[in-house]
C-alpha cells in the first residue's frame, strides 16, 4: 500500500489571466513559487515522518519547479520527471481566455475542442503514468512502504479523482486551487481518494 498526494503546480501567469495552458510549457510566477513553498509546509504536517518519501512530477516547467520547491522545503531528493504526467492538451484551445473558450465551444465538460487529447485517453495516460512513479518509489525504498509526492496539472488531477470516485467528483464546476494537494490510498493498482478540495466538507 502507497499512499500518492498529487499536487496541483502553483500559479503561472497564464492562470492568473485565465488562459488555457494545457501542454504549453509556462513557468510558474511568483504567487507560484510561493504556493509551492506552502504546499511543502503543508504536507511537512501531515506527511508521516516515519516513511520515505519520494517526489515526481509532470515534465513541464511549471509541475517541475513546483516539485523541486517542495522538494526542497521537505529535505527530499530531486523529482523524477514523468511526460505522462503532464497535462491535458487542449488542441486548438491553448492560450485561450475561457471567456474564448466558452464563446466558441460552450461549457467546459461538454466542448468538443479540435485537436484536444480526448478525455479517456487522459485518465489512461495519467493512471499509467501514476503507476510508473509508484514502482519506481516501491524499488527505491523497498523494503519500507514509501509514500509518493506528485506535482500535476489540475485538469489530469480531476480525471485521477474522477476515476477514484466512479464519475462522483469533482462535481462540474468545482476548481482545483494552485498549490493544493490530494491525498489517495494506492493499494493492489487500485485508488482510493483520501482527502481533497473536491469531497464535500
Amino acid at each position: 500500500m502507497t499512499i500518492l498526494t498529487l499536487v496541483r503546480h502553483g500559479e503561472t501567469d497564464w492562470n492568473l489571466h485565465r488562459r488555457i495552458q494545457g501542454s504549453s510549457d509556462i513557468p510558474l510566477n511568483d504567487t507560484g513559487r510561493a504556493q509551492a513553498r506552502a504546499a511543502g509546509l503543508e504536507l511537512a504536517d501531515t506527511l508521516d515522518p516515519h516513511a520515505p518519501t519520494v517526489i515526481a512530477s509532470s515534465d513541464l516547467a511549471r509541475a517541475h519547479e513546483t516539485a523541486r520547491i517542495i522538494a526542497e522545503v521537505l529535505d527530499l531528493a530531486e523529482p523524477v520527471t514523468y511526460p505522462a504526467l503532464r497535462e491535458r492538451g487542449y488542441g486548438d484551445a491553448e492560450g485561450l481566455t475561457d471567456v474564448e473558450f466558452f464563446d466558441r465551444w460552450g461549457p467546459w465538460h461538454t466542448a468538443e475542442v479540435p485537436g484536444a487529447e480526448p478525455w479517456p485517453d487522459v485518465t489512461a495516460r495519467a493512471l499509467s503514468g501514476i503507476r510508473e512513479a509508484v514502482a519506481d518509489a516501491r524499488r527505491l525504498t523497498s523494503p519500507a512502504s514509501a509514500q509518493v509526492i506528485a506535482v500535476a496539472h489540475g485538469a489530469l488531477i480531476r480525471m485521477v479523482i474522477s476515476h477514484a470516485t466512479a464519475g462522483e467528483f469533482p462535481e462540474p464546476g468545482h476548481k482545483l486551487a494552485n498549490g493544493s494537494a490530494h491525498t489517495f490510498r494506492f493499494e493492489r493498482d487500485r485508488l482510493s481518494l483520501l482527502t481533497s478540495s473536491a469531497l464535500p466538507v
